[in-house]
């Protein structure tokens, strides 16, 4: 499972990086976005899941489960939801002012 969850953070992260390399703002976005979500799920898998353990320490409780990585991730999440939102923002109006979407303005030939 952990070579599994590995693998998919692995790809995430790629494809974030190839996206965010393009020329267009669209794929730039979508990869931020994929970089974020391998980002999310890095930190998620940091916090080793244990099932059934309580989130706080309980009175007579051998183990517990530590809640600083899933409030890490919740507040990861707000974060990329707001980046996205300003970053397609900023590229619509970079979009309406230069009249393409190339991320440097110019047009390629």
């Amino acid at each position: 499972m952990e070579a599994l969850l590995a693998l998919v953070i692995g790809v995430l992260t790629a494809c974030g990086v190839y996206l965010a390399l393009r020329g267009r703002t669209f794929p730039v976005v979508l990869g931020l976005t994929f970089l974020s979500y391998a980002v999310n799920l890095f930190l998620f898998a940091m916090g080793r899941l244990k099932i059934g353990a309580p989130p706080v320490i309980a009175q007579g409780a051998a183990g517990y489960a530590d809640p600083l990585p899933q409030a890490l991730v919740l507040t990861a999440i707000v974060i990329s939801f707001g980046m996205t939102a300003f970053v397609i923002m900023l590229s619509l109006k970079a979009r309406a002012e230069l009249g393409n979407d190339h991320v440097d303005g110019r047009e390629s030939s």
